[in-house]
């Protein structure tokens, strides 16, 4: 027998090329969580010693860049369901919108809250299983 009993319906895919573009764009932009980075950013604004001021604002925007994605990967991972990582997420969200202080103390102060917010967030999101611990 060569052929089939019954018609086969033509294959469509699944997204247009518009969508198709809209996807590999964002892959294009995407960047792995780098558990290491992380935790060389928490030890630069955690330690006793506050980080030069010319690297407040530097830090701050990769502390806010390790916030987002792990909130990603808590809303991927239905973390939420936890209420402890759903409060961390919640302030996660809110410390990453908030600027940068001008004052110098208040820099680091706001530079310490996104690191204590990076870093409980990721000690909940590997108890809760949904992302493995750091190097």
């Amino acid at each position: 027998m060569t052929g089939f009993a019954r018609p086969v319906r033509r294959w469509v895919p699944p997204l247009s090329g518009t969508e198709l573009v809209t996807v590999l764009d964002r892959l294009r932009g995407w960047s792995p969580f780098d558990g290491c980075a992380l935790l060389d950013d928490l030890a630069a604004v955690l330690d006793d010693v506050p980080p030069p001021e010319e690297d407040t604002t530097q830090l701050a925007e990769r502390l806010r860049g390790h916030l987002a994605r792990l909130v990603t990967i808590a809303v991927a991972g239905e973390a939420e369901r936890d209420p402890t990582a759903a409060q961390l997420v919640v302030r996660a969200r809110i410390l990453h919108a908030d600027r940068l202080p001008c004052g110098r103390q208040e820099a680091i102060a706001h530079l310490r809250r996104l690191g204590w917010t990076a870093n409980e967030l990721h000690d909940r999101l590997t108890v809760i299983r949904c992302l493995k611990e750091a190097a």
